[in-house]
């Protein structure tokens, strides 16, 4: 990792020192930024993710950390002592910074193995539908007629489009979090 001040950063983002900076930061598996002034934070968010186009995760805790959590892909608050101004701003409200290991490696693991599999499944039922017309043209000899009622087609798309997801996003997890927890290289391989 990295750690660097606020006065370091204001002349690290100048246009003579940036890429040997971001040469050094694309070895780097964190950067951590300490008494930084929140454009800095942002700007330097906004810098790693257009030139090294890196996937940025922000933290914060307070409402200093509100632009680089809404310039970075992902932005996650802590609701703590300087108040509720990153949390609004944020896409992931956890209490206290330990429970960050649990919100990326379970949960963004549950998270994203259950979008992969619905994006499968809507694909599946659009073509299970559609195959199901394009065989029924053949039979009213592509005249156009409408194969089923307005009332069962709504009926399909409740039960084929709304109840699944809902009973997957809450049931489904392929892997325990106990699991997840103490090897986190899953979280890497599931992509």
């Amino acid at each position: 990792g990295l750690v660097i001040d606020g006065r370091t950063l204001e002349h690290v983002l100048h246009d003579s020192l940036q890429n040997i900076f971001l040469e050094i930061t694309e070895k780097c598996r964190a950067v951590v930024c300490c008494q930084a002034t929140p454009l800095q934070k942002s700007v330097l968010v906004k810098v790693v993710r257009s030139k090294l186009k890196a996937m940025t995760l922000a933290v914060g805790d307070g409402a200093n950390d509100v632009s680089m959590i809404q310039v970075a892909d992902t932005g996650v608050g802590i609701s703590g002592q300087e108040g509720m101004q990153a949390v609004m701003a944020s896409d992931f409200a956890i209490s206290q910074f330990r429970h960050l290991r649990k919100l990326l490696l379970v949960h963004g693991h549950w998270c994203y193995t259950r979008l992969t599999n619905m994006v499968l499944y809507y694909f599946y039922k659009n073509v299970a539908y559609v195959n199901l017309l394009f065989w029924y043209q053949f039979f009213c000899g592509f005249s156009g007629t409408s194969m089923t009622d307005y009332w069962i087609l709504i009926l399909f798309n409740l039960l084929f489009t709304s109840v699944p997801p809902i009973i997957y996003g809450v049931l489904d997890k392929d892997v325990s979090a106990e699991i997840l927890m103490e090897l986190p290289q899953l979280y890497k391989m599931s992509q």
